[in-house]
C-alpha cells in the first residue's frame, strides 16, 4: 500500500484549500489508512477523473502543484487518482474509497490493505484482461454497494457476477477447482422460488405456522452474505409475495401471525 499511500498524501497536500486553515489528517489502522483534506473535490466525482484521464481545467494551488510536479511528487497529467486505482487493481486489492458526502467541504480517501472478498481477489488474479471500469464495478459489488441495472447487465453478460439484481455477488470462477462448491452455494443462495416453496411446504404440512417456526426453517438456508436483519427482511418479503399471490393467509394477528395455505392456489 506504500505507493497508494504516498500518492494520496501528495494529492491531499497539492489540493488542500489552505484558505480554510484546516489540517490534513492521516489516520492509520492495522488494515487501512484514511486521509482527509479540506476543500471541495473540484472535478466533481472520482469517476469523471478516471474516465477523463486528462489534466484538470482548474487547479486550486497552481504554484504548489507546479513545484510538486518538478519534484516528481505528483503527475502533471493529473493521473494520480487513476494510478492509485490501477495499482490496487493490479495487486487485486480493494480499490480506494473516496468520501465526498459525509463531511461537506472535505475529501476523504480510504486505502484498504486487506482482502474484503476472496472471490473479488481471485477473479482479478484470474482475469487480468479486465479493464479498470469493470474492476470498479466489481469492487462496488464486493463492498455491498449498489450499481445501475445497465452496469449489472454488463457484468452479468461477462459472467463476472451472480445473483438476482440488486443482491449480487462476485462470480467464484474457481469454486469447483478449489472444492468449495457447497460454500459457494451457501454464499450465493438460491432463487426466491426455492424459498417460497419451502414456506408453502411447511405451511401445508404444519399450518397454522408462526413466523418463529418459519424463521427456524429459512434463516439458516438464506445466503451467508446476509446479516440476521437482512435475512428476516427477506423472509418477510417472501411471505408478502405469497400472501399477495393468494397462496397463504394470516389467520392470526400482525404481532402473532398464524399462516395457513389457501386451497385455491395454482401449483
Amino acid at each position: 500500500m506504500t505507493f497508494g499511500y504516498r500518492e494520496a498524501l501528495h494529492n491531499c497536500i497539492a489540493h488542500q484549500d489552505y484558505q480554510l486553515r484546516g489540517r490534513i489528517i492521516v489516520v492509520e489502522f492495522p488494515d487501512r489508512v484514511i486521509l482527509t483534506n479540506v476543500g471541495d473535490f473540484l472535478p466533481g466525482d472520482v469517476e469523471t477523473v478516471i474516465r477523463q484521464d486528462a489534466p484538470q481545467s482548474i487547479y486550486r494551488n497552481t504554484f504548489l502543484a507546479d513545484a510538486m510536479v518538478e519534484l516528481n511528487l505528483i503527475d502533471t497529467q493529473g493521473g494520480g487518482i487513476k494510478r492509485m486505482f490501477e495499482t490496487q487493481r493490479k495487486r487485486s486489492f480493494p480499490l480506494p474509497d473516496y468520501d465526498l458526502i459525509n463531511e461537506p467541504g472535505c475529501v476523504s480517501v480510504t486505502l484498504n490493505g486487506r482482502i474484503l472478498d476472496e472471490r473479488y481477489t481471485r477473479l482479478l488474479m484470474e482475469r487480468t484482461d479486465l479493464n479498470l471500469e469493470q474492476a470498479m464495478l466489481l469492487d462496488r459489488v464486493q463492498k455491498g454497494l449498489s450499481i445501475e441495472k445497465n452496469e449489472h447487465r454488463t457484468l452479468k453478460n461477462a459472467s463476472l457476477v451472480e445473483g438476482r439484481y440488486p443482491n449480487l455477488t462476485v462470480t467464484n470462477v474457481i469454486a469447483k477447482a478449489t472444492g468449495k462448491i457447497s460454500e459457494h452455494i451457501l454464499e450465493r443462495g438460491f432463487d426466491n422460488r426455492y424459498y417460497r416453496d419451502l414456506i408453502l411446504e411447511l405451511i401445508r404440512e404444519h399450518g397454522p405456522v408462526s413466523r418463529k417456526d418459519i424463521d427456524k426453517v429459512l434463516l439458516e438456508k438464506l445466503p451467508d452474505r446476509l446479516n440476521l436483519e437482512q435475512k428476516r427482511n427477506k423472509v418477510h418479503n417472501l411471505l408478502q409475495d405469497l400472501r399477495l399471490s393468494a397462496k397463504i393467509v394470516n389467520q392470526g394477528s400482525r404481532h402473532r401471525p398464524a399462516w395457513i395455505s389457501l386451497k385455491e392456489f395454482d401449483d
